[in-house]
């Protein structure tokens, strides 16, 4: 007996659920931009070395291009078109507008993705290869400019916009540390940073 080489699948993408048959080889990056018609994830290298194709994948950054489709089944997918709010941009959409983070924009859905998922796992106190004190009991290490540039590594610019990506990440960094700010103000449950 033949194995079967596809499948039905049921991908939740951006709070929406798609069914789609499958060849079992399929990427998500391909499914995402050829069955689906959400094209706002980039096909760049197809290798996993550009971070063009970064998605949120149970709100971690993964390459969708190395990212098989079956794999992705019941798992949250965030893509560029599921960040924003309605019409509100996502802080780091709005961060990366104001202060000109892309130039011909190819690689503006993978990095705005990518820093999305990279704030969150400051926050929560993940270490990068420069963080100076990586003991759990240090905290989030200060988001400095290397910081920045070491956690978004993964994602490359062609067109050399990398100054003001870092800015518009710090820009959108601090609103996310104001947001946890209040929240822990209003709820009480959680320790202001200063």
């Amino acid at each position: 007996m033949a194995l079967s080489t596809s499948s039905v699948i049921t991908l939740k993408i951006n709070g929406e659920k798609h069914t789609l048959p499958v060849d079992h080889r399929t990427t998500l990056l391909d499914a995402l931009r050829e069955r689906l018609d959400l094209t706002g994830t980039k096909k760049g290298c197809d290798q996993g070395q550009c971070g063009a194709c970064t998605v949120l994948l149970d709100g971690r950054r993964v390459v969708a291009c190395l990212q098989l489709a079956v794999a992705a089944e019941g798992r949250e997918i965030t893509t560029i078109e599921g960040v924003a709010d309605g019409e509100r941009l996502h802080p780091v959409q709005q961060a990366f507008l104001d202060l000109d983070g892309f130039q011909c924009g190819y690689c503006t859905p993978g990095q705005i993705c990518s820093a999305i998922g990279m704030i969150e796992e400051h926050a929560a106190g993940w270490p990068s290869a420069v963080t100076e004190d990586v003991r759990p009991q240090a905290g989030p290490p200060p988001l400095t400019a290397d910081e920045i540039r070491e956690r978004m590594s993964g994602n490359l610019c062609r067109c050399g916009a990398y100054v003001a990506i870092v800015e518009a990440v710090a820009r959108a960094a601090g609103a996310h540390a104001n947001a946890s700010d209040e929240d822990a103000a209003t709820d009480g449950t959680k320790e202001a940073v200063i």
